[in-house]
């Protein structure tokens, strides 16, 4: 349980982030949790149960950030540490195939018929950019489509005009990523129809691949419009493109299909990580078995890692993907999370401010702006020096959020309507001081 007073002393933190700075590029690890773009100490976590963080301090907060999305179930879930035990007993890595890969491929795609096949990596941006090499390697083809402000990882050909870390500290692309890559990738406005089929009508022959977050999740949590992935799922199959979901963030978050069976769409190829590995390092992706095949051993792409299907993943996501059968899981999640955004979305109405928070599944946006978010441009526009104060405030009352505008938030099967109301009313209390300035 949270103690009575939160006591924000963070003199621990401060000391580690100094000492990090010395031997680690700017002492993290992953830019975003710099906390640059809030103007704050990043917080150094010493230990979580459930939905509470406990930082080196000794400060909790309730936790909406789980890990960057894999933790649906919280942290330390009883059975995920059982089951990471008892592998433990067997080894930690081998190199080499254990039933317990085979176990987990069944699963995810018990649960996603659009993946016939599936090969196990080691991250998300593993994911997309094999997927994007297999499908160029199936097609023949060069260029690629992606979304502005949908982030895919950090592979070369992806941050054109991505979101997530990129757009939180406002870097236009990056060093280092040779134009001649960059060239082939065209990045247009999330949720336009009309963007998509001129470009598809010019150069649709010579598209090997449309990537996209079916929900984006690194601008802010952004819905589809009515017919964009419809749209998206005609032309590729007309041109022969391939159609990849990058579901890395929504596979088993949204709902146990992922975004594609909310949707009723059938993607090619479909890129999972996060959950899927139960809070470990994992990725995956899978899909027809004629564009799978081509992978080596079995085809001429070539796509290797050692550490692929590690058995301590494997293990702690099948039992992760076991739990989330439980009946109710997802109804509990969906309830709390629209508990969460009603009362937000009315915490603000009552301090005057122009903001709305929206929810699919156990993932939520919220946005500082009373104009509606569609795409990367109108998530730019937002307040974001309003969301700075927010994130300060509710970090000061020890409620845990992503430090950036552009970046969802998760709720777990931790998280109870005692959890909600308390940070509701934390938010009543912060947003009423934030608009009173």
């Amino acid at each position: 349980m949270m103690k009575g007073q939160i006591l924000m002393d963070q003199t621990k933190s401060k000391q580690l982030y100094t000492q990090a700075q010395i031997v680690i590029p700017g002492g993290v690890n992953s830019p975003v949790r710099a906390c640059k773009s809030v103007n704050a100490t990043p917080l150094f976590i010493d230990r979580a149960e459930g939905c509470i963080l406990t930082d080196a301090d000794g400060n909790e907060y309730i936790d909406y950030v789980g890990s960057w999305g894999p933790l649906i179930l919280g942290h330390r879930h009883p059975a995920v540490i059982k089951a990471i035990e008892a592998v433990l007993e067997r080894g930690t890595s081998f190199g080499a195939p254990t039933d317990l890969e085979i176990k987990l491929a069944e699963l995810i795609m018990a649960a996603m018929p659009a993946i016939e096949m599936i090969r196990m990596v080691n991250s998300g941006t593993e994911a997309t950019m094999s997927a994007i090499r297999l499908a160029r390697g199936f097609t023949g083809r060069d260029k690629i489509i992606k979304f502005d402000g949908c982030y895919h990882g950090h592979a070369d050909t992806l941050l054109v005009e991505a979101g997530s870390g990129v757009a939180t500290l406002a870097i236009p692309g990056s060093p280092g990523v040779p134009e001649e890559f960059a060239a082939l990738t065209r990045s247009l406005p999330f949720n336009n129809i009309e963007a998509f089929e001129r470009v598809m009508e010019k150069e649709g022959n010579e598209i090997a691949c449309v990537i996209v977050e079916p929900v984006a999740g690194n601008m802010g949590m952004i819905l589809p419009k009515e017919g964009f992935l419809l749209c998206l799922r005609r032309i590729t199959e007309k041109t022969g493109s391939v159609l990849i979901f990058d579901e890395v963030m929504t596979g088993f978050r949204v709902a146990h299909g992922g975004a594609q069976s909310l949707y009723g769409i059938t993607p090619d190829l479909t890129t999972l990580g996060k959950i899927i590995g139960g809070g470990l390092p994992v990725g995956a992706y899978g899909g027809r078995k004629d564009i799978m095949s081509r992978i080596a051993p079995q085809g001429p792409v070539y796509q290797a890692g050692t550490l692929s299907g590690n058995p301590v993943a494997m293990a702690a996501g099948i039992e992760t993907l076991k739990q989330l059968t439980t009946p109710g899981r997802y109804d509990k999640l969906e309830k709390n999370s629209q508990r969460l955004v009603a009362g937000l979305n009315q915490a603000a109405e009552q301090a005057g401010i122009d903001a709305q928070a929206a929810a699919i599944g156990s993932m939520f946006g919220f946005f500082f702006t009373a104009q509606p978010i569609s795409d990367f441009d109108s998530a730019k526009s937002c307040n974001l020096a309003m969301f700075t104060d927010y994130y300060k405030g509710m970090r000061e009352k020890g409620i845990y959020l992503a430090p950036s505008q552009f970046e969802a938030g998760f709720v777990s099967t931790a998280h109870d309507t005692d959890h909600i109301d308390k940070t509701i009313s934390v938010a009543r209390d912060v947003l009423q001081r934030v608009g009173s300035r």
